[in-house]
């Protein structure tokens, strides 16, 4: 029999994971299929041939846009530095435009307005205030927390996306140097949970913030896609890359998951609201940085915008959004997603549980989240530019 498209690309793409794991970064993410077969490392030269040969032939235009970001990230590994919203646009699928300065300050002040009422002043000590204000915990304290978290939040989130499939979580800490705090990846349903000791905070409100992002949105989802591309003949590529077209709806709905289904719990909102400012940020940096901004200008405008960030890091968040073309463009993902599905859970509109439901049912490109919701916001923002000034927030 001869072998699908989809399988062809796929067994490119786990050969050149094989090579990758070997440097230290994966291609596959989460690995939604029972393959068990040994596989043969493919170094980059060869696997962007073979890529790129497919991508010839291939007359499937989601298969297509599949090839596009491996191929984008295959060749900025190589050496190719593509124009900011070029290498988004062909590796997450969605404009890298970015928002309006009106816009950002509008959800600092929505952030600050949460924040004060769980007695947290807006300043240089708010994440320290913050920190408090949610209960801090023992690291161990924090994993008994999270599991809890997760025993009640799941049977929520399954009612609330029609999901039943079996989940299995399994927690774990590192101590690295990394930009991440918390990270989830694995096989089928079994997902592993990682703490990062070295910049992880813990308390209780955050400890049920990152159970349900990680724990419960992220593995649910992925154990609704694995079931798919077990049971199913699916036709798209059954593992999944950060660096391509479906984080947006993967992280986005993650982040602003607690607006669904914790409403009431005003520390979750807070920090839901927070979050979406500071990724918002996040984006402004992002764009200014890779537009040639010196770092003095991108460091004012930071500690105008968020005064309790740090320097260090400030120099992170330039650092992993313009030098590492993975980061480069994964972390767009979380201001184009997260922004997305808070617009999603404030203006609900009628299709919006049929909207949750195709999320976790299979993976989705930005382009399908704006067909699904035309009225709603452009995926990337849709700014022409970021105007820099120093903006102090009262």
């Amino acid at each position: 029999m001869n072998e699908s498209m989809r399988d062809q690309i796929e067994r490119v793409l786990r050969g050149w994971d094989a090579h990758e794991r070997g440097r230290g970064t994966p291609v596959i993410d989460f690995d939604l299929s029972s393959f068990t077969a040994e596989v043969t490392p493919l170094d980059r030269i060869t696997t962007l041939e073979k890529l790129t040969q497919l991508s010839r032939i291939t007359a499937d235009d989601g298969l297509s846009a599949r090839l596009t970001s491996d191929i984008t990230y295959l060749r900025a590994l190589l050496g190719e530095r593509l124009p900011l919203d070029q290498y988004i646009r062909q590796t997450q699928g969605c404009t890298a435009a970015g928002w309006q300065p009106d816009y950002v300050e509008k959800k600092g002040e929505q952030a600050q307005c949460e924040l004060a009422q769980l007695g947290v002043k807006w300043g240089p000590d708010t994440e320290n205030e913050l920190n408090e204000a949610e209960g801090p915990l023992t690291l161990d304290a924090a994993i008994h927390t999270m599991r809890d978290a997760i025993d009640e939040y799941l049977p929520r989130v399954r009612e609330l996306v029609g999901v039943n499939v079996d989940l299995n979580v399994n927690i774990e800490t590192d101590n690295v140097d990394a930009y991440w705090s918390y990270w989830a990846d694995g096989t089928g349903n079994a997902i592993r949970l990682r703490l990062n000791t070295r910049r992880a905070r813990f308390s209780k409100a955050r400890a049920r913030y990152f159970a349900l992002h990680e724990g419960v949105a992220h593995g649910l989802q992925m154990a609704s896609f694995a079931h798919q591309a077990t049971t199913t003949n699916v036709s798209w590529v059954r593992f999944l890359s950060v660096h391509s077209l479906y984080l947006v709806a993967i992280e986005g709905i993650a982040q602003a998951l607690p607006l669904f289904i914790a409403a009431d719990e005003p520390h979750l909102v807070a920090r839901t609201r927070l979050d979406h400012y500071l990724k918002l940020v996040h984006a402004e940096l992002f764009l200014m940085i890779n537009a040639g901004k010196s770092p003095e200008e991108c460091i004012s405008h930071a500690r105008g915008r968020v005064p309790f960030w740090s320097g260090s890091d400030i120099a992170d968040l330039l650092a992993d959004r313009s030098v590492n073309p993975l980061l480069r463009s994964y972390l767009w993902a979380y201001p184009a997603g997260i922004d997305w599905f808070v617009n999603l859970a404030d203006q609900r509109p009628a299709n919006t549980e049929r909207i949750l439901r195709d999320v976790y049912n299979t993976p989705l490109t930005p382009t399908q989240l704006e067909k699904a919701w035309p009225d709603g916001p452009t995926i990337g923002g849709n700014a022409n530019t970021v105007h820099l000034r120093d903006i102090a927030i009262p």
